[in-house]
């Protein structure tokens, strides 16, 4: 088997500390390996190194020969690329180029036949319509549509997915990827799942998503105390294995402490003067104090702390209303929360769940609609985008500023230091800068900051963004123990499953679902209800005709099948609108007779669209 990346004796060192020394490692073709371990560890940074875009302070990484790597950073650079069409087509790629003219002009100048017949005629010469197709799927199913757009215009989150959309289109020999399903919806994430999964692919990853690891990696490398220990399997067995690796380490550390303890009586018990001592227990007992340094029980974040009281009224939604510019993102909106409440927001990136998060929170004022908070209902608000911490301020005062002191579940009273070693912030964190906190690091800070506050409501947009899975656990406990009301957004199917047993589903145009079940049971549901649409539109197969089948399509079809699109969304919205009023009360007979045959004029639209859809998509697909 090639190996893609080897590595030998790897050690870098942050700040003067050293996160990792000694690590060996080799990622051969065909594996799908997990990077796993706490906010610190240097998950990122040993990316980083394995890509080229970092020299380790001391060993050396090695590459195959020609080999073809995709790295994906948590924050990444774009170079001299100046709109999204500089950054995803290569300029020396001549495929690329012909389909960047035939997008730009479907974009820009979609009437100027004689040049799209042009470019079409190029695209068929480099053979490159199925290499069309993929980019636009890629570039599709991440929400990228606008070819012309500066990349400085972009958000974080959209620039970390053009990243990806250029790596996907790449089809690199090896993936690199630090946490990929960031500012991802959970439909997105599922679907870059099954192209990961395809084919034998070589990815290399650092990810929290769970379920994603699981699904995708086949190979945990978990970063622990400066060193990595191999786990063959997902992470279910990573989970067994390492529960049973930590007890054995436990009972050796219980052993080799009681053995040390009795060895440091014995060193001071004897004379000074060394030459009277034997030498072979005194390296004995060096050796002994070495393997007992820094492996005693492991550290975990503690989260406790106390919840107001909650009084009878909570918050109330009556036809709350909110849009942007013209479009609706929360339409005639009606909800009274009530105790013990666990709201999950699903939904497409765009369709209004950071929107509606903050007409709760009072962030954005209602369009129309009331909002009514009841007088003892105290948010918490950990935000997707996070807190702005000064970076030359010091963790200690960011906790001060909030409380010196800080009253506990259990009703005893903290100072500000201990509460930070309880979120493993050891004191020579707590007296160093932000600026020398990781990613992760800055995470648990907010999500600190925002428990201090003592909530009876919680509100999490995407709290699983750049916090280890480690400290994601004790947070699960925490949220299921918390008597409070918690409403949350994350890509996380895991944490919604475990957490919230009833969702908002953002359908998009404003409209709110209420679904009583967790996200699994909607997803199932959603697949029961294509299934058995599938079923139903079953259509007779149409005569073979002895025209010869075509194997690409014309410009005339490429137009058609776009306004096929179209034309069926129009005709599904025309049907759902002619139900509704259907199902409507006070409605004549006549009223009831038209509608009924304009719902069948549609569905017999739908039916014969989709017939000829499904044979130009065909025709494409061949």
């Amino acid at each position: 088997m090639s190996t893609y990346i080897s590595a030998e004796n790897l050690g870098h060192s942050f700040h003067d500390k050293w996160l990792f020394k000694n690590v060996t490692i080799g990622i051969n073709k065909g594996r799908r390996v997990a990077l796993v371990g706490i906010n610190g560890a240097g998950k990122s940074t040993l990316l980083k190194i394995l890509a080229g875009s970092l020299k380790p302070t001391e060993g050396k990484v090695a590459q195959s020969k020609d080999l073809n790597m995709g790295y994906l950073d948590q924050d990444p650079g774009f170079k001299n690329a100046i709109t999204i069409s500089d950054y995803i087509f290569h300029a020396d790629n001549a495929q690329q180029q012909a389909i960047r003219k035939y997008e730009e002009l479907l974009e820009t100048d979609p009437d100027n036949t004689s040049a799209l017949d042009k470019v079409m005629e190029e695209l068929s010469n480099v053979d490159a319509w199925e290499y069309e197709y993929k980019i636009k799927t890629i570039l599709g199913r991440l929400d990228i549509h606008h070819l012309h757009q500066s990349i400085n215009t972009l958000s974080g989150g959209q620039k970390k997915r053009l990243a990806l959309a250029r790596l996907l289109i790449e089809d690199p020999d090896i993936y690199i990827l630090d946490e990929p399903t960031n500012h991802l919806d959970i439909d997105t994430i599922e679907w870059l799942e099954k192209l990961l999964t395809e084919g034998s692919k070589t990815i290399l990853m650092v990810t929290h998503d769970r379920y994603f690891l699981d699904n995708v990696c086949n190979e945990i490398l978990e970063i622990d105390k400066g060193k990595i220990i191999p786990y063959v399997g997902n992470y279910g067995y990573y989970l067994e294995r390492k529960a049973e690796r930590e007890a054995a380490d436990e009972a050796s550390f219980q052993k080799n402490s009681n053995l040390l303890r009795k060895e440091l009586e014995w060193m001071r018990r004897q004379p000074k003067a060394r030459g009277t001592k034997s030498k072979s227990r005194i390296d004995a007992f060096y050796d002994l104090e070495e393997k007992t340094k820094n492996h005693g029980t492991k550290a975990n974040v503690e989260l406790s702390v106390k919840t107001a009281r909650q009084g009878n009224k909570i918050l109330e939604l009556k036809d709350v209303s909110k849009s942007f510019q013209g479009r609706s993102f929360v339409n005639h909106f009606n909800y009274v929360f009530k105790k013990g409440d666990r709201i999950g927001l699903a939904g497409k990136n765009g369709t209004g769940k950071s929107t509606l998060l903050n007409l709760i929170t009072g962030v954005l004022p209602a369009d129309s609609g009331t909002i009514d908070k009841g007088e003892t209902t105290v948010f918490g608000y950990f935000h997707q985008s996070g807190i702005t911490f000064k970076e030359d301020e010091r963790v200690i005062d960011v906790v001060k500023n909030v409380a010196e002191f800080i009253t506990m579940a259990d009703g005893k009273t903290i100072s500000a230091s201990a509460l930070l070693t309880l979120f493993l912030f050891p004191p020579p964190k707590q007296y160093g800068f932000i600026a020398n906190l990781s990613g992760g690091e800055k995470k648990r800070l907010q999500l600190m900051h925002v428990l201090m506050k003592n909530p009876n409501f919680l509100i999490l947009d995407e709290p699983t963004n750049d916090l280890d899975i480690d400290t994601l656990n004790v947070l699960e406990e925490f949220l299921t123990n918390y008597s409070g009301v918690l409403m949350m957004v994350s890509h996380d199917r895991y944490l919604l499953d475990k957490l919230t047993d009833q969702l908002f589903i953002m359908e998009g145009g404003g409209q709110v679902r209420i679904y009583n079940g967790n996200y699994s049971s909607y997803r199932l549901e959603l697949e029961d209800n294509k299934q058995q649409n599938k079923k139903s539109t079953v259509v007779e197969a149409t005569p073979v005709t002895t025209e010869p089948k075509k194997n690409k399509l014309s410009f005339k079809d490429q137009k058609e099948l776009e306004q096929l699109d179209k034309d069926i969304a129009q005709l599904e919205n025309e049907a759902k609108a002619a139900a509704e009023k259907l199902n409507a009360t006070n409605i004549d007979n006549d009223t009831i007779i038209q509608l009924s045959q304009k719902i069948t004029e549609i569905n017999n639209l739908i039916d014969e669209k989709s017939i000829r859809w499904m044979e130009l998509t065909e025709i494409k697909e061949a």
